[in-house]
């Protein structure tokens, strides 16, 4: 005899739509508490499948449905059926479906099931050698081409997602493609909010765990990748016209002003990190000293007060210090 959680979880195949609702909004609220997720994790393998089918219905019950999954996907044991099962392509497929409804839950959705490798192999799609890497350049497209200024921002959770994949050799070198230059967008993005900030930031620094092999590449978009990564730990002071007239000129038109300070310290120490991966390499110290880099290493050092952003800039002079004194101070500093 079925109990009544079995009978619960097969009402979500009911033919009936309004019954479907009353119990995709029950389930829902059984993912809310520890008790519940256990409980329907006992019957994953009907209530994960049956739950993923109501993505594609009206929002009243892909809303609920939707918000369970990201719930469920939380434990690592039901997040990696939901990858056996296809649930990395049956989200992208809804997302990019025509009125889209449930947008930024089915980016939450992708954000956990990404946490696992057997996940990010699907985003990438590494299996399909004539699709590998299309979900990931139409991600980029979105988070990159959005721009919202109410309070929703569907694609925010995007960074999150992007810092996922790059965290694994085969999406770096898929983000630092130079034909699909899927890195240069990212890094020219204009980010508003933190979580973006913070993605953007962290996703350029897994990049430069690659530095060894494609520096050439990251080179590439120079013109970009110095601002984003100095520009952070610059520092509040306002740069002098000696200082400046070493810069290119978008650093140099930017630090010649007062600007606004960046206050977490986490993007500072994500830039500062990228910046240590980048100069080990003798070409990207090279390319450090043509953009005065180490000077706005030294000035940023000396506003600095959070330990681990101070340490972070004392590794990435201490790379510097051997060829120049222009940073003694900030080796000195520190002792």
């Amino acid at each position: 005899m079925a109990t009544e959680l079995e009978e619960l979880i097969g009402f979500l195949s009911s033919p009936s739509p309004p019954v479907r609702k009353l119990a995709v909004d029950i389930v829902r609220d059984y993912t809310g508490s520890e008790d519940g997720l256990e409980s329907l994790g006992k019957y994953s393998n009907v209530v994960l499948p049956s739950l993923s089918r109501l993505l594609g219905e009206k929002k009243v019950v892909s809303e609920p449905a939707a918000q369970a999954l990201v719930n469920l996907s939380q434990k690592p044991e039901l997040a990696a059926k939901m990858v056996e099962m296809h649930m990395v392509n049956t989200s992208m497929e809804t997302l990019y479906k025509q009125d889209c409804e449930i947008t930024s839950l089915l980016i939450m959705l992708l954000v956990n099931l990404t946490q696992l490798d057997a996940g990010i192999d699907s985003l990438l799609q590494s299996a399909d050698e004539k699709m590998h890497g299309l979900y990931v350049m139409k991600l980029v497209r979105s988070f990159c081409s959005s721009s919202y200024e109410r309070k929703v921002d569907p694609f925010e959770h995007v960074a999150s997602v992007l810092v996922n994949i790059s965290k694994k050799e085969q999406g770096r070198k898929l983000l630092l493609d130079k034909k699909r230059c899927l890195l240069k967008q990212i890094v020219q993005h204009d980010c508003k909010s933190l979580l973006r900030k913070r993605g953007v930031a962290g996703t350029i620094r897994n990049c430069c765990f690659e530095a060894e092999n494609q520096l050439q590449n990251l080179l590439l978009i120079s013109e970009f990748l110095w601002p984003a990564l100095l520009l952070p730990v610059a520092g509040n002071k306002v740069y002098s016209e000696e200082d400046t007239r070493k810069m290119p000129l978008e650093l140099a038109s930017a630090l010649s002003i007062e600007r606004e300070p960046v206050t977490d310290p986490e993007i500072r120490v994500q830039a500062l990190e990228a910046i240590y991966l980048l100069i080990i390499q003798e070409a990207g110290r090279r390319a450090f000293w043509s953009v005065n880099g180490p000077r706005i290493l030294q000035v940023g050092y000396a506003d600095e007060d959070d330990p681990k952003a101070m340490e972070a800039y004392e590794r990435a002079g201490s790379l510097l210090i051997q060829e120049s004194g222009v940073d003694e101070e900030l080796t000195e500093t520190s002792s």
